[in-house]
């Protein structure tokens, strides 16, 4: 284990100072090969579905087809093309006869710990390497077949770009590497766990290192007493059904009482049509055609429920008052909140940022997707003449 981390720390040391043009050419022969060697990539996935049911939820997240992995590769051609998020200067100033420079650099090595969802594995390797960080990544043990190949076509893509084969490692799926990794404060500078509130909390009581907090969403949606109740029921049913497994989805609906009759009857039909069941368990993230209702009596409870149950994801308002979008919008405290619109925009694709390492449901160093900007700090460069204090 130290071995391997040593060796990601000396890549880090080579790649931080790489230009730009290595970083992106590493992107698109990766898109290339991820698309050449689809059949391969399906198949390692195939051993890693065998004995999920097909409704099990865990099957999409696991999941991966000819149409997700050339989106993959569609989205690191995107990020490729984005301007470099290293050397910007962010603040300039001459002051004591110290010229001063803030200029962006990389985190340095970054230790991502996930579960599920193997396409996890294309997207943190992109953003790191075009941000100049290397990475250090543990998947789940479900998804450990795809990831390995995956991993495989990473590195093959470094060597053709000319950057090290170390700037990306695939941990085992020992539980016991977890653990010497969160300790591992010498090699690594940040730990990201993307995954569920489990996962999260063990990473959080555990590490030595920083660590941002991404993935676990408790998600609400508020319907108002002015509303047009048609569009606001074709809004709640993208939110819970287009993709019930993923940490944007749908998972508390709050609908204030004078709009209750008129708007369930909108909306229930469409849910149950779709196998939509409700319950009445609040703050549970439910990754699954599981929600649950709430009837408010007005945008004080509703945003006082969202206070006490939400884990800062997203949270959205559904209403044609103008005051009451603006008063929801300023008073709920979460990385994202919407208005009018599904609370299945919160992503990185969605927001332009080309992908996501995460969703950072905290607010140091960074809130809400988190794209390659995201993933750098800075530091300060002073130049002056010789100068003593």
């Amino acid at each position: 284990m130290e071995k391997i981390l040593k060796k990601v720390a000396e890549a880090e040391r080579v790649l931080a100072n790489e230009p730009v043009v290595k970083r992106n050419k590493f992107l698109r022969v990766l898109a290339k090969n991820l698309k050449k060697n689809v059949d391969k990539i399906i198949e390692a996935n195939k051993k890693d579905l065998t004995g999920l049911r097909a409704d099990d939820p865990m099957r999409d997240r696991l999941m991966l087809n000819e149409a997700r992995i050339f989106a993959m590769a569609d989205s690191l051609k995107e990020i490729a093309g984005m301007e470099d998020p290293l050397g910007r200067i962010l603040e300039e100033r001459n002051v004591n006869e110290l010229n001063l420079k803030k200029v962006s650099v990389p985190l340095g090595v970054i230790g991502v710990i996930y579960e599920s969802r193997p396409n996890v594995t294309s997207d943190v390797a992109a953003l790191c390497i075009k941000s100049g960080n290397c990475v250090v990544l543990r998947g789940g043990s479900e998804a450990y077949n795809s990831n390995k190949v995956l991993v495989a076509i990473i590195v093959e893509a470094l060597v053709e770009a000319g950057l090290p084969r170390d700037c990306v490692a695939l941990l085992g799926t020992d539980r016991v590497l977890v653990a010497e990794m969160l300790k591992a404060n010498k090699y690594i500078d940040v730990v990201i766990p993307r995954g569920g509130r489990g996962l999260i909390d063990m990473v959080r009581e555990n590490s030595r290192i920083p660590i941002i907090e991404t993935g676990a969403g408790v998600v609400h949606t508020y319907v108002d007493s002015e509303v047009d109740i048609k569009k606001a029921a074709e809004v709640v049913f993208n939110a819970k059904v287009s993709r019930p497994s993923v940490c944007n989805a749908l998972d508390t609906l709050l609908v204030h009482k004078k709009i209750e009759k008129k708007f369930l009857k909108e909306l229930l039909p469409k849910l149950k049509s779709a196998g939509v069941e409700i319950c009445s368990e609040f703050g549970r993230e439910f990754l699954s055609l599981k929600m649950s209702i709430k009837i408010v009596g007005g945008l004080d409870e509703a945003i006082d429920h969202i206070a006490k149950y939400s884990s800062k994801h997203s949270e959205a308002i559904l209403t044609s008052n103008k005051e009451h979008a603006r008063e929801f919008s300023n008073r709920v405290d979460a990385a994202v909140v919407y208005v009018n619109t599904s609370t299945r925009f919160t992503d990185g694709g969605m927001f332009g940022l080309g992908g996501e390492i995460g969703i950072s449901t905290q607010k140091l160093h960074a809130r809400g997707p988190m794209g390659i900007r995201e993933l750098t700090t800075y530091k300060w460069q002073c130049v002056s003449d010789y100068l003593t204090r």
